[in-house]
């Protein structure tokens, strides 16, 4: 642990010495909204992070233990969160890093520490020695959570990944189109719930806000036939989500025509909205591909099986397995 905080420090030593360079694009992880982590919004409000050569984007991920695995599997540079891996190893605790589906994809934490109990001194006995263990795993995620209702196709000029053989390049800007998708009647909308119709704009719109409120798996998606973008409910709802991340489903092929097309949805990426136009009743999202750390389901298979995605995009759920 000692090493690793040394290797940190010096991490931001060097790039305190690129004041000069060109600005480096990078995702902080913070695990808390509140006053105790004050410092990250501050430092990224003032811009104090670009004075010392980084353009910081701040991921929220829920919960110390989750922003733990989340560094350790390298989804972060840079993150704050609380001192729980620090007491534990100071306590004498264990941690150990293995390999189940993927590289050093599991984590398992072991407290331990005496407890001098309530009748240790008249048993004269030093005390009761207690021990716990936590396991968790990082991995695709099987089915996921808050997913928003527009698709990405995988063969996106800066994802290339239909076929597992590409890795997406992340942090690059880009615009993604939203009109016809060569199916008469798609334009690139989802019916997350099913019901095999048109959705209304305002259905659209909470889901495009909060993200779909069931867990969700790869497969056949009916498409949500019609253009909404001209929906004041809709462009609403792209307003509120400006300057974060949105899941968004990616596709492999679309079949069909109207109602009944059908998304082949293979995987999950994220992505950074930082503007939107709309053009009558289309749309262009302006931003970059980001990786995420999503709610979601992990499945006890290795990628291409059992449910999990084949391809990667970036997505990852951390789940406690034991």
């Amino acid at each position: 642990m000692k090493r690793a905080l040394a290797f940190a420090i010096l991490a931001l030593l060097i790039h305190s010495a690129a004041v000069h360079a060109q600005l480096k694009r990078i995702a902080a992880g913070y695990s808390a909204i509140s006053a105790t982590q004050t410092g990250f919004y501050v430092a990224k409000d003032a811009k104090i992070f670009e004075k010392y050569g980084l353009y910081v984007d701040p991921v929220y991920v829920a919960g110390g233990s989750r922003m733990a695995q989340a560094i350790i599997a390298g989804e972060f540079a840079l993150a704050l969160a609380g001192g729980n891996i620090v007491n534990v190893n100071l306590a004498g605790g264990d941690i150990v890093i293995t390999s189940q589906y993927q590289p050093n994809d599991t984590i398992t934490v072991t407290g331990r520490r005496n407890d001098p109990g309530i009748f240790t001194k008249v048993i004269a006995i030093p005390g009761a020695d207690l021990t716990a263990k936590a396991t968790a795993r990082v991995g695709p995620p099987t089915q996921a959570l808050h997913v928003a209702p527009m698709v990405v196709y995988c063969g996106h000029s800066l994802i290339q990944n239909c076929n597992n053989n590409h890795t997406p390049q992340f942090n690059v800007q880009t615009s993604m189109d939203y009109d016809p998708m060569g199916a008469p009647g798609a334009f690139g909308m989802l019916d997350l719930d099913g019901q095999n119709g048109a959705i209304g704009s305002s259905t659209e719109a909470a889901w495009i806000t909060d993200g779909f409120d069931k867990y969700l798996g790869l497969g056949k998606y009916q498409s949500d036939p019609g253009a909404k973008f001209s929906s004041t409910n809709i462009q609403s709802a792209l307003d509120d989500r400006i300057g974060t991340v949105l899941l968004f489903p990616v596709f492999k092929t679309l079949d069909g025509t109207g109602q009944n097309a059908q998304y082949d949805i293979i995987g999950w990426i994220g992505f950074y909205l930082q503007s939107y136009d709309v053009h009558g009743n289309n749309a262009t999202l302006h931003g970059y591909f980001t990786t995420y750390i999503a709610r979601g389901i992990l499945s006890q298979h290795s990628p291409g099986s059992g449910g999990v995605p084949s391809s990667f995009f970036g997505v990852k759920t951390i789940q406690l397995i034991e």
